[in-house]
């Protein structure tokens, strides 16, 4: 059987109005996503509200996630990683603009 397998960074999709999502892993309630951006932002007034909990870890670029709870922000470099639990209402602020910021999250159903 042949394992599946790839590279998170190479190759890296060209640059382009959306962001790019590709589902690495779906298996027993569990997602593994890559997501790729180039200088994209969250809407306006717009707040991620997820039903799943999150594990994010960011592998090139950088970001920066706002979290409503406090209007914090978090500043995301590459090896950073954040986890978001289940509703915890959360938008990205930021992308790089001159690099593609690669992100890595893993989804699970909230406890």
């Amino acid at each position: 059987m042949d394992a599946p397998h790839g590279h998170l960074l190479h190759p890296l999709p060209p640059a382009g109005p959306d962001e790019v999502l590709d589902t690495l892993l779906a298996r027993g309630g569990v997602r593994v996503e890559r997501i790729v951006s180039f200088g994209q932002s969250s809407p306006d007034g717009f707040w991620y509200d997820q039903t799943e909990d999150e594990f994010v870890v960011l592998l090139a670029g950088a970001a920066v996630l706002r979290f409503e709870d406090g209007d914090r922000t978090v500043d995301l470099v590459p090896g950073s990683w954040v986890d978001i639990p289940a509703h915890c209402r959360h938008r990205v602020e930021a992308t790089a603009a001159d690099e593609a910021t690669v992100w890595l999250t893993v989804f699970w159903p909230a406890a």
